[in-house]
């Protein structure tokens, strides 16, 4: 009923959006007197808010037509390279890369929102790197057939994507991995499982930013909320079934629309107040303003579902057991071993203002790695970042980026 319910109000909103937009175009409409008036271009931009605050979204795409080096453009190629049921292998390149160039597994999150949230971190690394993404499928949209993903999965996907880019990449300059949030533990286990068994893809370094090893550390409201409830209330309140329309019908998931109104509900008031500033830029004509808090929503509403096993199983072992940083993580029903780790160098970053991995939770990782000799160990803190602000924008490309560099060339 949850779905359905959502697909109706869907419907509904999609709708309303249409005839607002209509609305906003007829009262701008230079031959309409009110659009001269006080009330029309109020009225108009009332409007074209909601037109695009209630209007439904699919995956958007990277967009990343070029990259500047050196202060010349150069036309960015984006290919799959590897597809799989639940994730694909996006790579991408330019022709000014050194034959020496970096390889890099960005590893996006699988937590509600599509890859293309790492839009900015891929565009800056870029530059400098041959860069390659996992593109995780919307749960809703992969048959039953594919079968379950769990964390398990999840590892064994980061394992065999490196292998690939191990086997087939051209840059010469190390294999490195990169985890952003939620996939820090994940990728921190494959890390310690492939030192384990001397995998020759085992990546050189491994960089997490703003992830959750140790939730214990500073837990933050998302941290309270998973330890508030018992797994069966999760289990109970918000897993969903796919209904027909969509090519995973029948199967369990923990919808994107949930976790999007959670994070909305988390900072209601700071999304209320973008929006009334969308419509003061929209009135006093400041077209470009209001465009720069569309693209951001744009992104930001674009959800996806992810399998119900995965969801319950991260709850459970991430935020509830802390099962990493107690030892008792397994994979495939074996321990997974930190202090296994003795070759990949790690990178920890976190956000000054982080208000959903707290400080010293990706941190902890630095202190599980009990085999990593020091010199193999590197804490960064952005002065001033949010949870977004260590992987986006100014912070971002002019503060973080340029450790991440020098990090993947001391260690290559």
């Amino acid at each position: 009923m949850l779905y359905h319910a959502h697909e109706m109000q869907k419907s509904w909103l999609s709708s309303a959006s249409a005839w607002a937009s209509i609305g906003a175009e007829m009262l701008t409409n230079p031959v309409n007197p009110f659009a001269y008036s006080g009330m029309g271009p109020a009225a108009a931009s009332a409007l074209e808010v909601f037109a695009h605050a209630a209007a439904p979204r699919g995956k958007p795409a990277f967009g990343i037509d070029s990259v500047e080096v050196e202060g010349t453009q150069h036309q960015v190629v984006e290919s799959i390279v590897l597809n799989r049921d639940f994730g694909d292998l996006v790579r991408f390149t330019h022709d000014a890369l050194p034959e020496d160039a970096p390889r890099v597994l960005l590893v996006a999150p699988m937590s509600g929102h599509f890859a293309t949230l790492l839009r900015g971190t891929v565009e800056r690394l870029v530059q400098t790197c041959e860069v390659y993404i996992t593109d995780w499928h919307d749960a809703k949209q992969v048959p039953t057939e594919a079968g379950r993903f769990d964390l398990d999965d999840y590892i064994d996907y980061l394992i065999a994507y490196l292998e690939f880019i191990h086997e087939n990449g051209t840059g010469t300059g190390g294999l490195h991995m990169v985890a952003v949030c939620q996939p820090s533990v994940p990728a921190l286990a494959a890390t310690a499982y492939m030192n384990a068994r001397e995998n020759p893809a085992r990546p050189k370094t491994l960089t997490m930013m703003g992830g959750p090893i140790d939730t214990r550390q500073s837990p933050t409201s998302v941290n309270d909320l998973a330890m508030d409830r018992p797994l069966s209330w999760f289990r109970q309140n918000v897993i969903a079934t796919v209904p027909m329309q969509y090519r995973g019908a029948g199967r369990r998931v923990y919808p994107g629309f949930m976790q999007l109104a959670g994070f909305m509900t988390m900072n209601l008031g700071n999304h209320i107040l973008s929006h009334y500033e969308m419509f003061k830029h929209l009135t006093e004509g400041d077209n470009e303003s209001a465009q720069a808090t569309k693209d951001f929503y744009e992104e930001y509403r674009s959800v996806c579902d992810m399998t119900a096993e995965f969801y319950l199983q991260t709850v459970e072992e991430v935020f509830q057991k802390h099962s990493l940083p107690k030892g008792e993580f397994t994979h495939r029903g074996q321990i997974v071993d930190l202090g296994a780790i003795t070759d990949t160098a790690i990178l920890a970053v976190e956000g000054e203002r982080d208000d959903i991995s707290g400080l010293g939770q990706t941190k902890a990782a630095l202190n599980l790695a009990t085999g990593l000799s020091p010199e193999k160990k590197q804490y960064l803190m952005a002065e001033g970042a949010g949870h977004y602000g260590i992987f986006n924008g100014s912070r971002w490309r002019s503060k973080v980026a340029p450790v991440l560099e020098e990090f993947f060339a001391a260690h290559a």
